[in-house]
């Protein structure tokens, strides 16, 4: 029997590497970036699809190439940090493409293998689509935006029964967060692994086949001010 076939995308980055890296223990991983440097430490056998989320062409390139699916775990994230003041048109743009709609029209490409293989979508969602998170109106604005995707997909798509899941991850210790601090203020004890962020992946693909777990915190073990 084949194993079974995950799409992630992001893979080049803190948490989509670890989640790649974590399925590929009992899927066949495609996984998704822009360069190949970055997905180079990906174990052995994951296939690597390298592209931009935000272009039709690849994302029908991949749909293509993977067929069906069981698990898509949408993990490709930009975060600027910027607030209303400072944002432009482009930025707003660019943030939403690569946040939601980049997310919605992969799954959408990939909807009927999903169907017939009753599989599991997961949004890497973030603490910052139920709090506000000051100074960041382009990235909290996506975040609620996507889980907003994720409620209304699990509705339309429980008639086949396809699972859609939200993780949402609060102060994890990748790339994208190191960029928006100082170094002084930079303490990696207190964030979350993003390796425990891909075994809350595989909590949830690995869930029995009567449940549907539909929204999940993360939080670091000592929560952490945002004020």
């Amino acid at each position: 029997m084949s194993a079974p076939i995950a799409v992630v995308t992001g893979a080049g980055g803190g948490m989509g590497a670890a989640i790649a890296a974590e399925l590929a223990r009992t899927h066949q991983v495609h996984a998704l970036a822009r360069r190949p440097e970055s997905v180079a430490a990906l174990p052995t056998g994951v296939v690597r699809h390298l592209g931009d989320l935000r272009s039709g062409e690849f994302l029908d390139e991949v749909a293509a190439a993977v067929g069906e699916v069981d698990v898509v775990v949408h993990a490709a994230a930009i975060g600027d940090h910027v607030s209303v003041e400072h944002a432009t048109g482009a930025a707003w743009l660019a943030q939403l493409g690569t946040n939601v709609v980049a997310p919605a029209e992969l799954t959408r490409r990939l909807l009927p293998g999903l169907r017939r293989r009753r599989g599991t979508v997961v949004f890497i969602g973030s603490g910052a689509s139920t709090r506000p998170v000051p100074g960041s109106a382009l990235y909290t604005a996506s975040k609620h935006a996507l889980r907003g995707l994720a409620d209304v997909l699990r509705i339309d798509e429980a008639a086949h029964r396809v699972r859609v899941v939200t993780i949402a991850p609060g102060q994890t210790d990748t790339p994208m967060l190191r960029q928006g601090m100082d170094e002084a203020d930079y303490a990696p004890e207190r964030y979350i692994r993003p390796e425990s962020v891909a075994l809350t992946v595989r909590f949830v693909v690995d869930a029995p086949a009567d449940v549907h777990l539909t929204d999940i915190a993360v939080r670091p073990r000592v929560e952490i001010a945002r004020l």
